[in-house]
Order: structure tokens, then sequence, then C-alpha cells
């Protein structure tokens, strides 16, 4: 497996952590191959073999790997003992202190985001599109921390691979719902003509984590969408007309 770590988590012997790549998994075509989305119309039985074999390199029981039922919302599940475990709960993030539990993120263009509290043992992870993060996933994912005495100085927030501003061209509605929420999002665009524009969204994920007061931050810089060897991508899938698109999964979890 190709796989993708953040250095700053990596100092932590009680975590395990991933950015899985696409590669070297049991899916086939579009999907090729190492394709976590259940939403997608692969076939489920190589799904649920990618999932075990993710879950045998995190280090936990494959019933144990739990990932969300992704809406693009600003919701928050907390995971505060064994039996609050679920698989499949709707939302975007997870904040969790329960050991031996792999939570997960599934992305194809969006970022997903780590979260680790050494002080006060709690992991988190976050999807975050465009739409999550207008709608205030990344605030509400880190008051959750704050509302378990978590403090901002502590925590650290690994932003994984996602689509970069040269390959994230969107219309003048999308900058209008940004630039009306803060003008200082204006920053975060550049204007290609009267209708379209650039979009940067790692700045814009880096600039929500830096007002939340989080100094810990680590990027995997990578592009999903120019990558295609490494990634899936929602936004080059439309490209090419193809009917359907992978998933690649980010991990994280504590011992």
């Amino acid at each position: 497996l190709i796989m993708f770590f953040s250095k700053k988590l990596k100092k932590f012997e009680n975590i395990k952590h991933c950015f899985f790549s696409r590669k070297n998994g049991f899916s086939k075509g579009y999907y090729e191959s190492l394709n976590c989305g259940l939403g997608s119309n692969d076939k489920k039985e190589n799904i649920l073999k990618n999932l075990e074999l993710v879950s045998k390199k995190i280090g936990c029981k494959k019933e144990s790997l739990i990932t969300l039922n992704q809406m693009h919302s600003n919701h928050v599940i907390h995971f505060n003992n064994k039996t609050s475990v679920k698989n499949k709960l709707n939302g975007d993030s997870i904040v969790s202190g329960v050991r031996n539990i792999g939570i997960s993120i599934l992305t194809a263009d969006c970022a997903s985001i780590l979260f680790y509290d050494p002080n006060k043992k709690i992991i988190g992870c976050a999807h975050v599109g465009w739409k999550g993060a207008l709608n205030g996933i990344i605030k509400n994912t880190v008051r959750k921390f704050n509302d378990l005495n978590s403090n901002n100085n502590d925590l650290i927030a690994v932003v994984g691979p996602c689509i970069k501003k040269d390959n994230y061209e969107v219309k003048i509605d999308f900058f209008e719902r940004f630039t009306y929420q803060d003008k200082n999002n204006e920053i975060f665009f550049e204007k290609v003509n009267d209708e379209k524009y650039k979009f940067d969204l790692r700045s814009f994920i880096n600039k929500e984590l830096s007002n939340l007061n989080i100094k810990n931050i680590d990027n995997i810089e990578m592009d999903t969408f120019s990558e295609s060897e490494f990634f899936y991508s929602y936004r080059r899938s439309s490209f090419k007309k193809e009917k359907d698109y992978g998933r690649c999964i980010s991990v994280i979890l504590m011992t």
C-alpha cells in the first residue's frame, strides 16, 4: 500500500494514522484499486476487502474501522465510550476518546483533517470540502474538543491531500457565497475572468485552523486532481465523463 503520513503525528507511539492512496487494493475499472467508498457503485465485496486491508494496516479489527455517511454538513459525532461507537452514522466529523477504534474520512478532492490532543488523549477526523468548510465543520469539530476541555494550543491538525487551487475552477456564485460570509475570503480566490475564479481550498482550511488559534498544523501537500496515480478525484472523473469515482480513506487510531 502507498501511504502518506504526518511528521507531527508520527512522533506519538500511541497514535496510528495514515492518508491512504488509491494503490494496491482489490477494485477494478474506475475504482482501481483501494476504493473505500461504500457510497460508490463499486462491487461491495471489493470495497469490504479494501476496508479490511486498511484495518489490518492500521491495526484494528475490521468492525472497529469506522466510516461516516458523509453529507457535507457541519455535524460532529462524539464517541465517548465503546458503546457509543457506531458505523455509518450521518455526519462529517468524529471526535473520539475511545482506544483501538480507527475513525476515518473518505475523500475524492475534499480534504480530510486528522486531529490529536496528546494532553487529553482525544483524536478526531473531519471531512472538509467547500460546503463543509463554509458551513463550519472545522469550528464545530474544534468546539467539540473544547467541550472536552481540550486546549487549542495542544491540538495538532493535519490537512490531507486535496484538490489544488490551479485545478479548482469555480463560478462567480461560488465566489459570492464565500465573500458574502466574510469579505476577507476574497484572498482565497484568483480571478480567471468575469464568470470564473480559482479557489484555494487548502489555504482556506489552514486559515480557519489558524483563526481557531491552532498553531500545530501539518499539511500533506498533494493534489488529488493531477496526481491521478495516487488519488481519486470527483472533478477529474467528471471531466473525463466517467460514470463514477472511488474514494480514498484517511484514518487515525489511538492505542
